[in-house]
Formats: structure tokens, C-alpha cells, sequence
């Protein structure tokens, strides 16, 4: 693939580019040339945007589809398509299909289906045999066959005795374990935060005590056995300070947040939207005032979108009996545009990539080309016409974001809006 991009401000702050107006020669997906002006006597396509800005592919740590055993919501190609146009070169896959991504045979086919995308597809396995949270899965395989790490999506580790012989195993060869923070005594059936918003609606609430409990479990766990552990989507500003406290610890223990749950309080509640069911559940002003600055300062490792496709019958329905889950990968520019800097968007975009695994190199001469394409300014209101997924369960449907995302080239392929 042979590409000149012309006139791009590059936002890289690892590269000796960093915030200047280049072009980009890219020759057999390899950045071949940088500079003011490239002539292009081969007659290679040319990529000439409006206010185009490039940067390192962005990665997302928790992103999940529907295949195999939910094509109806989400198919892996499609997935993938999806992830591209909305500027990310890497997605990590959760292993909540049908059946449970659990074993070597589960992650070789994960692989098989994602491969020569533009897109990296990076499997994480479960963390128990069905993510039953009974039986330790087949950590050391999956590991083998490419899984980067081990989580059971959304279902926490009730017992602590696994969650610790998980950590100490997983230690053997450098295995990311991941626990949900959620203490499931303590939610209890709740749906929504428990707050003034939950009994004024008459829904049951999910104290943020059932997240901070288990949070704190987990960090003297991990303190106790050493490991790796991954926290993901905290969503209170406990959660916050505990994190923070167990960095200084110097223990080796890092989380996200949903762009969700840093954008909305539970005050949009009122009409019973099922969209805004997720799980975490969206919690108080103070606690996003809380995330943002743990984003800010680095308390929280990454952002994500924690994209989950469900189907229109498992959504409008009763808020009670509705699914939980919103996608969220074709707004997290525009939306995270909203809340901070362009340079802190693509730092959170592009950070937590070493974590998993994923590729990480600056916009450089003689570099593959990792990049995203976008320009950060123009706002639009987010409607279903830009929305690329099957499903269409989006949570930031009439919001006005800013920012647009053309596409991606990496892998030696683009995936550019036309």
C-alpha cells in the first residue's frame, strides 16, 4: 500500500514531529518520508482532509462483539470495520460470547477471524472455565495462543482464594489479571446508582460501597501475592483514592473508566432510557469530578469504551429486565473531545497499549505506519446515521460531540471513510 498524506499536524509526543504540519509519504506501509512538502512523481493515492491531524493508532482495552454464538449483535469483520472508522488500530475482545472465550482452541479461532485486518484484534481470555468464576481456565494455553489477558466480563470473582491462586499463577509468565469491582452481596438486584435518583424512580440501587469493597479486596490481594492486575471501569471516587494509594505502594496495578461514566451523571435517568443502563452503573457529579481528575493525573491508566452491542430486544424492554451495555466506539472521539484537550484525547487514546500488548510506535521515518486520521473541531450532534455497528444501543444518540475520526492506516491497509 502506497500513500502520500498531505498538510497533517502530527500529535505524538514521542515523535520529533510533535505538533507540527507535515506530509507523510507511506511506501509498502512503511513511513518512507516526513516533510513540509513531498513531491509525489510515482502518483500514489493522496489523502488531503480538511484540517487533518494524524497521531498513533489508538487502542481500546475492553471492546466486545457478539461473535461467535451473537452475530446477530455484532460480527467480528463488521466489529473490526467499525473500530477502524471510528480511529482505533487495536481493540482488545472480551470473552463474553457463545461459548466463553476459555480455552487455546477459543483464542486460535479469535485470531483466525480477525486476521490481515487493518485492525488488531487482541483476544482476552476468560478467567474461569465459563467465567462460572468456579474453575481457573486454561491460563498458560490461552496465553500460548495470544491472549493478552484474563477477565470474566462484568462477573466478579466472589472468591478470594481463586482470585489470589489466579494472581500467583498468572505471575509465572507475566499474565494480566483482570477483576470486575463489583461485590454482588452488596448490589444486590440493584440496577442504577443508589442515590436520591434510584428512589425518586423507584429502581434498585447499586451502592458504590459494592465497588469499593471489591476494589480494596483486590489491592490486598494483589499486594499479597504480587502479579499483575488490571482493574476495569471504576466508577467512584473511593475507587479513585484506593488506586491511587496502591500506586504509591509502587503495586503493579492499573484500571480504566468508560467514557460513559465520565460524561453522564444518573441524573439523565428520569425517562427510563434503557441506554443508559450500564454496568457500571452512572454514577454522581463528585464521582465523575473524581474520574476526570484521576484521568487528568494519571491515577487511571486508560480510557474506554467499553463498546457492547446488544440487540433492540434486550433493550427496549422494562428498565429493570433490560440488558446492560451501550457501544461506544464511534463516539469516544467526539466525546472525549468534549472533556478534554485534543492532546489529552490522544493520550488517553493511545495510552494502555503496552499493558496489552498492542503495538506502540511513534510517528517516525522507517516506522510501520500505525496512525490515525481526524480532524478535532467541527461538533455535530451523534444521530444512528453515525452509527457503524449492528447494533444500535448507543448511549450518546442526540449529544453534541466534537471532533471527527476519517479513518486509520495500519497493518499495511486503510480503513478511510469515503
Amino acid at each position: 500500500m502506497n500513500i502520500l498524506i498531505k498538510s497533517a499536524t502530527i500529535i505524538d509526543s514521542k515523535s520529533e514531529f510533535h505538533n507540527t504540519t507535515q506530509d507523510l509519504l507511506i511506501e509498502n506501509g512503511k513511513i518512507t518520508k516526513i516533510s513540509t512538502s513531498i513531491e509525489n512523481p510515482k502518483n500514489y493515492k493522496e489523502i488531503n482532509f480538511e484540517n487533518l491531524h494524524v497521531s498513533q493508532g489508538w487502542f481500546d482495552s475492553s471492546v466486545s462483539f457478539g461473535e461467535p454464538g451473537y452475530e446477530e449483535r455484532e460480527t467480528i469483520q463488521n466489529g473490526l470495520k467499525t473500530a477502524g472508522l471510528s480511529g482505533f488500530t487495536s481493540v482488545a475482545i472480551n470473552a463474553n460470547s457463545n461459548p466463553v472465550i476459555d480455552s487455546n482452541a477459543n483464542i486460535t479461532f479469535l485470531n483466525s477471524k480477525a486476521n490481515n485486518h487493518a485492525v488488531s484484534l487482541l483476544p482476552i481470555g476468560a478467567l474461569t472455565v465459563g467465567s462460572l468464576g468456579t474453575d481457573i481456565a486454561e491460563l498458560y494455553d490461552m496465553r500460548t495462543a495470544g491472549a493478552v489477558a484474563f477477565y470474566d466480563y462484568k462477573k466478579p470473582i466472589s472468591n478470594p482464594n481463586l482470585m489470589k491462586i489466579a494472581l500467583q499463577y498468572a505471575s509465572n509468565f507475566n499474565g494480566l489479571v483482570c477483576s470486575f469491582p463489583q461485590e454482588n452481596k452488596i448490589s444486590g438486584l440493584g440496577v442504577v446508582n443508589e442515590n436520591i435518583t434510584s428512589t425518586r424512580l423507584g429502581l434498585k440501587g447499586i451502592p458504590a460501597l459494592a465497588e469499593e469493597l471489591q476494589v480494596a479486596r483486590d489491592l490486598f490481594l494483589l499486594e499479597y501475592t504480587g502479579g499483575k492486575l488490571h482493574i476495569p471501569t471504576i466508577s467512584t471516587a473511593k475507587s479513585v483514592e484506593l488506586i491511587r494509594a496502591a500506586k504509591h505502594k509502587k503495586l503493579d496495578v492499573t484500571c480504566s473508566v468508560a467514557i460513559h461514566n465520565l460524561y453522564f451523571s444518573d441524573a439523565v435517568l428520569t425517562d427510563f432510557d434503557t441506554n443508559y443502563k450500564v454496568l457500571p452503573p452512572l454514577r454522581t457529579q463528585p464521582d465523575i469530578d473524581a474520574l476526570i481528575a484521576g484521568v487528568k493525573d494519571g491515577t487511571i491508566d486508560m480510557v474506554t469504551t467499553d463498546h457492547t452491542p446488544i440487540d433492540i430486544e434486550e433493550k427496549k424492554i422494562e428498565f429493570d429486565h433490560a440488558n446492560y451495555g451501550t457501544i461506544g466506539l464511534e463516539s469516544a472521539f467526539g466525546a472525549l473531545q468534549r472533556l478534554f484537550t485534543t492532546k489529552k484525547t490522544i493520550e488517553v487514546l493511545t495510552k494502555g497499549k503496552a499493558r496489552f500488548g498492542a503495538e506502540a510506535q511513534p510517528i517516525a521515518i522507517g516506522n510501520m505506519a500505525n496512525i490515525t486520521l481526524f480532524n478535532p473541531e467541527p461538533k455535530y450532534t451523534f444521530s444512528k446515521q453515525d452509527i457503524v455497528s449492528k447494533s444500535k444501543n448507543a448511549i450518546f444518540e442526540n449529544e453534541t460531540l466534537k471532533g471527527h475520526v476519517f479513518g486509520i492506516i495500519a497493518n499495511n491497509q486503510k480503513v478511510l471513510k469515503s
